[in-house]
């Protein structure tokens, strides 16, 4: 009988044995898919940071275009200067899409102010830099878009169960989308 309770015993160690190595492996490759997604939402952004830099180093030449024509509207220059320095000083991802909202403001009123200038409109760098505008605002928002999926994907995955069980354990966060700020939405009015 000892025999038999020994081989029984060694069976049920071996088989609590395979369940741990089964559940261990499980947990682990749910962390390294998780860890996958959020190197994905990290790339994402790492792309949408990219092209607002782009958009930060072409606005300066943009208002100094602007300036030339527009002496007067300072306030509008001033907002520019002062977004772009946000941007800059912007630490966290929602740090940095509170900035760049800033500076989507600011660049819709100084694109009211060139509304009161045809000379202005008329002028080729002016023409130029508006095209390059238009393409890294392009840019911007096909980034945003990519952003958003990778963060839609990785939140979704931390919430639903077993994903939120393997998060709880592993110390992943919730990421912030990249929404538009509720001034941006509605498009400028220019009156003539």
């Amino acid at each position: 009988m000892t025999v038999i309770n020994q081989k029984k015993s060694n069976r049920n160690l071996w088989l609590a044995g395979g369940a741990v190595l089964l559940i261990l492996i499980w947990f682990f490759s749910a962390r390294n898919n998780l860890i996958s997604m959020e190197e994905a939402v990290n790339a994402s952004w790492a792309q949408v940071e990219n092209q607002l830099q782009r958009r930060y180093d072409l606005v300066p030449n943009l208002v100094n275009t602007v300036k030339g024509y527009a002496k007067h509207e300072k306030e509008v220059f001033e907002n520019i200067a002062e977004a772009r320095s946000k941007i800059a000083g912007a630490g966290s991802t929602s740090e940095k899409i509170k900035a760049a909202n800033a500076m989507e403001s600011a660049i819709s009123r100084l694109l009211m102010v060139v509304e009161n200038y045809p000379a202005l409109k008329s002028n080729e760098h002016f023409t130029r830099l508006m095209d390059e505008l238009a393409g890294s605002e392009n840019r911007i928002s096909v980034e945003r878009r990519r952003y958003n999926e990778h963060v839609k994907i990785f939140n979704k995955s931390i919430r639903m169960f077993p994903g939120s069980f393997v998060a709880n354990m592993s110390g992943f966060t919730k990421k912030d989308y990249f929404q538009i700020d509720q001034k941006a939405k509605t498009a400028p009015k220019v009156e003539f």
